[in-house]
């Protein structure tokens, strides 16, 4: 099974919300795929401490859990969570090698 990867610099941003934010502590971040967005798919982060589903995928890096729902991971599988503070924008940034096509502001995909 491939996994969803995450850079060094998105786990030190997540941990940073977590710790910022009273309602992300001692969440998981639930990683999913929404339609939408110009290229149809849309990528979707929140954080949750919603009980997990049998189905959902697990994926763990430096004490940060990473859960993603069985039909969203059919289009995540092998990504890379990234995070960008350069001068073309700050925020999270998929590499998703299953993407045919994005959008030009990368936060939508077809597949």
């Amino acid at each position: 099974m491939s996994m969803i990867q995450v850079t060094d610099k998105a786990v030190s941003e997540i941990k940073r919300i977590q710790a910022s934010d009273a309602t992300a502590t001692d969440s998981m971040l639930r990683v999913m795929v929404v339609g939408g967005g110009c290229s149809g798919m849309s990528y979707k982060l929140g954080f949750d401490k919603e009980p997990i589903a049998a189905t959902d995928k697990i994926f763990e890096k430096d004490g940060i859990k990473i859960v993603c729902d069985s039909k969203s991971f059919l289009y995540l599988s092998g990504i890379e969570l990234d995070f960008t503070d350069g001068l073309n924008g700050t925020g999270f940034v998929f590499n998703n090698p299953n993407a045919k096509r994005t959008c030009g502001c990368g936060n939508s995909f077809s597949a």
